[in-house]
């Protein structure tokens, strides 16, 4: 369920802002304009990763020393090849084409303190779906479901997996503060503001080169870098214990008892004004979920959670996500930079929950609540850049899908075949990652 709080070298071709989407007028009513769905870098400049890099934390962990160190895996069925390792993550009767699954342990599928919502892979950070010496990652972000309840907000915790033991470890994401302190990620980091007392919900992931881009319903995207990830446990100045705790305390930091933290570098925001969200006059996209299109140059897609009441049925967007990037492929933080959409469509119906596009089409997963399977659409190859899309097939996947990831498939990391989708199902004890076979 949604909670709307509101590499390889780059060419410079994606680094200038084009004179006609910068003199676009904003869309209005029920238009549709790609001049809404511009972002920029966030206002602090380099300093939210200047903050990360001065944090006194001797140990840097890598994804490697992570996968190494993997603690938690689901004690009888872990994976599943052919078949759903959770008999009860799909409803009765129906019939979900499953390449692989892979299940929590019993806390992690039963809790109501968390629902798991993003998934990205290893397919989404490099071509060739491998990672130093083999490892192939998936990755699925958790919310904080019940925000300030316990008298703390956790914010976004993310999972990396491996999908052939079912092995995985959590690690926090924190915002790094002015004053060499850190805390959760919230929907407001300011502690004035009503929203700070919220969890961001993290509701889409993706997993690019270095970065990981996290989505900001309200917003755009929260960026993290994998070569700044802190590890607590073998840091002089970091601790797993008093789980209690984030942040520092004395000359001690804490990550409310995770042994790894990932603190945020910088951020896309939105440039277009914010008003009703689902309304055909809101000008301003929401960022629900996100996923990567590598079947041409490679696209950053994202869009939004509509309720079925609601005026409208959301829209989806694509970004050259080499636009994001500067010749380095390092992320881009002038503030003066635009990031500009390519593409962008009105969704054919509501609650969908994560989108990901290949050749043309768009592969769209639709919840129907928590008993009632969901649904997986394929739609007909948009014929231009701003067409409503339009539903050619379905099928059926478990209950409460989330957002969605590409496993692309072939052996030509250059020219990539449809292969398999992973998402993830959000409801306790109905929970599982896994990975289908689109129409």
């Amino acid at each position: 369920m949604r909670h709307r709080r509101s590499l390889a070298a780059l060419t410079t071709l994606f680094l200038a802002v084009p004179l006609a989407a910068a003199l676009q007028a904003p869309a209005a009513a029920d238009e549709l304009s790609l001049s809404n769905f511009q972002l920029r870098p966030n206002a602090y400049g380099t300093d939210l990763q200047d903050r990360t890099d001065a944090l006194p934390l001797e140990d840097k962990g890598t994804v490697t020393e992570i996968m190494n160190d993997l603690n938690r895996q689901n004690d009888t069925t872990p994976v599943g090849v052919g078949f759903n390792c959770n008999s009860g993550a799909f409803e009765p009767g129906t019939f979900v084409d499953v390449e692989r699954s892979i299940c929590f342990n019993s806390g992690d599928n039963g809790t109501d303190e968390w629902y798991p919502q993003g998934v990205t892979t290893v397919a989404d950070m490099q071509g060739d779906r491998v990672w130093g010496d083999g490892y192939q990652p998936v990755i699925v972000s958790w919310y904080d479901h019940n925000d300030n309840d316990d008298g703390m907000v956790k914010g976004v915790r993310i999972s990396f997996i491996n999908p052939y033991t079912g092995a995985y470890r959590h690690v926090l994401l924190v915002y790094p503060k002015a004053d060499g302190d850190y805390d959760t990620i919230r929907v407001s980091q300011d502690a004035a503001d009503g929203d700070y007392n919220k969890a961001l919900h993290g509701g889409g992931i993706l997993w690019y080169g270095n970065y990981l881009f996290v989505a900001d319903t309200a917003r755009g995207f929260r960026m993290f870098d994998m070569r700044r990830i802190y590890d607590l446990g073998n840091s002089a100045s970091g601790t797993t214990s008093q789980p209690e705790l984030v942040g520092l305390h004395g000359d001690t930091y804490y990550g409310y008892g995770y042994r790894y933290v990932m603190p945020q570098v910088g951020s896309w925001t939105r440039t277009s004004a914010t008003g009703t969200a689902c309304s055909y006059s809101d000008q301003s996209p929401n960022f629900s979920y996100v996923s990567l299109d590598r079947s041409g140059t490679d696209h950053l897609t994202a869009g939004e959670w509509c309720d079925g009441p609601e005026e409208a049925n959301g829209r989806v967007a694509a970004w050259p996500i080499a636009g994001a990037f500067d010749g380095n492929s390092n992320l881009i933080m002038d503030t003066a930079y635009r990031w500009n959409a390519d593409v962008a469509h009105k969704l054919p119906d509501s609650n969908i929950q994560g989108a990901m596009r290949f050749n043309g089409r768009w592969y769209l997963s639709r919840s129907h609540g928590t008993d009632n399977a969901g649904t997986l659409y394929t739609t007909a190859p948009a014929t231009s850049s701003t067409v409503t899309l339009q539903i050619a097939d379905q099928q059926d996947l478990g209950i409460g899908p989330e957002d969605l990831s590409h496993w692309q498939g072939g052996s030509d990391p250059s020219s990539p075949t449809l292969g398999t989708i992973w998402t993830v199902g959000e409801h306790p004890h109905l929970r599982m990652v896994y990975s289908v076979h689109p129409k």
